[in-house]
């Protein structure tokens, strides 16, 4: 299998990861955690390790802070595992408190709080890497290098990335960060098609309707950072989620899904996902279900690509109408 941007940085990440953002019950802070989140929790953790991925992705909002001390009661069960795994937080989203309204914040301080908060509930001495959760219109790069080379100087975070970002925020926060960037990431999915239709719809009308940033896969790809999916299952929508008021379109794809997963003996899940693999970018997906039996069926996706004609007939079926 072709090396991915985070194994050439030196990170021995698998090409799947784990999202965590459905662990702990609801998003009430006030909600305790359950004995029987603990257990979600585990299994989730337990099927991903089985299927071979060794990188889990949480962020310091995620179910108010309880996903990360869901899996922190992993870690303790587990001894030894953390040395084993690659742990991925984010932060930058401040909900609605009564400091002010839902709003960004790259502020120094509040990254350095926020990281100190992640480690704490996650019961862990460092990150493996720290993701600017989405982008803070008042960030001040200088105050977010200052930030990260202090993190990065006590031992507290050894990468840094981004997320939802294009290619000129990244180039303005590179310029006054010291470490490289390793990851951004972004909503991709053979449902989320933006990536690939600002570059099929260039010198096209369409493109004015297109809201992925331009450029920013070329440039992730020649500055090495790792694309990272978000959504890449695609809310389950190809492969068997109730398709009951969805676009002919979603309907018909669903049905090509299910075809090449008989022919190729993978499960549909794994179909989805190879889709996006089969790009030569290297496209690290996340996924985000914390169901064991989801988890499992996309065991094949290491192993299996797509050729050129499957793969365009998929992108063509669920973008719904012919290539220009």
């Amino acid at each position: 299998m072709k090396t991915i941007p985070l194994q050439q940085h030196g990170i021995p990440a698998s090409q799947l990861v784990l999202g965590c953002m459905r662990m702990g019950g609801d998003w009430d802070k006030n909600s305790p955690i359950t004995d029987a989140h603990y257990k979600e929790g585990q299994a989730a953790v337990e099927a991903a390790l089985e299927i071979g991925i060794n990188m889990f992705d949480h962020a310091d909002i995620y179910t108010a802070g309880k996903a990360e001390q869901v899996f922190s009661r992993v870690l303790s069960n587990q001894p030894g595992l953390r040395e084993k795994i690659i742990l991925q937080s984010k932060c930058g989203i401040r909900f609605e408190d009564e400091q002010g309204p839902h709003r960004f914040d790259f502020s120094e301080q509040h990254i350095l709080n926020s990281v100190d908060g992640i480690l704490s509930r996650l019961g862990t001495e460092y990150l493996d890497i720290l993701l600017l959760h989405r982008p803070d219109a008042l960030m001040d790069p200088e105050e977010v290098a200052s930030a990260f080379h202090k993190l990065k100087a006590s031992g507290k975070v050894r990468h840094f990335g981004v997320s939802n970002m294009g290619q000129g925020q990244i180039k303005l926060l590179q310029r006054y960060c010291e470490e490289p960037f390793v990851a951004n990431q972004l909503e991709m999915s053979l449902r989320k098609l933006g990536f690939l239709e600002v570059g099929t719809h260039i010198n096209q009308e369409e493109a004015k309707q297109n809201v992925f940033p331009e450029g920013t896969l070329e440039f992730c790809r020649l500055e090495n950072i790792q694309l990272q999916s978000w959504g890449p299952l695609a809310q389950g929508i190809y492969s068997g989620r109730p398709l009951t008021d969805q676009p002919e379109s979603v309907v018909k794809t669903a049905e090509l899904v299910q075809q090449l997963a008989k022919e190729k003996g993978a499960t549909a899940e794994a179909i989805v996902l190879a889709w996006l693999m089969t790009h030569p970018a290297g496209i690290q997906p996340v996924i985000g279900t914390i169901n064991t039996d989801r988890i499992r069926a996309c065991r094949e996706t290491a192993t299996l690509r797509l050729t050129r004609e499957e793969w365009y007939s998929l992108y063509i079926s669920s973008r719904g109408r012919k290539l220009p």
